[in-house]
């Protein structure tokens, strides 16, 4: 996932994050400048769905303006598919202190 931020803000004339954050004020929606830096310059990790409507209303978008999916990333995170030739279900192993699983 890529975060859009700053290019959805320029595209409304903000080019700098105090004037985001003053526009965010402005809607009621107080940032400590030190969040609205990280907002700013990285990609976050957790973000309220309240701040988002916000942040949207402001920049006068949809959250999937602001938060673009990025399929090659995720393709290239899945680890490579062992070749077993047989086609056989994988069996889980089952390991000291661990249950069969419900049938």
């Amino acid at each position: 996932m890529r975060w859009n931020l700053r290019m959805k803000a320029a595209e409304q004339g903000i080019w700098k994050s105090t004037e985001m954050r003053r526009r965010l004020a402005e809607a009621g929606l107080e940032v400590s400048a030190g969040k609205m830096s990280a907002l700013w310059t990285t990609t976050p990790t957790t973000i309220r769905l309240d701040d988002l409507d916000v942040i949207c209303a402001v920049l006068q978008c949809n959250p999937d303006d602001l938060l673009v999916c990025e399929p090659e990333q995720v393709a290239a995170r899945k680890p490579p598919r062992a070749e077993t030739g047989t086609g056989a279900p994988v069996t889980p192993r089952l390991g000291r202190h661990r249950s069969v699983p419900p049938a």
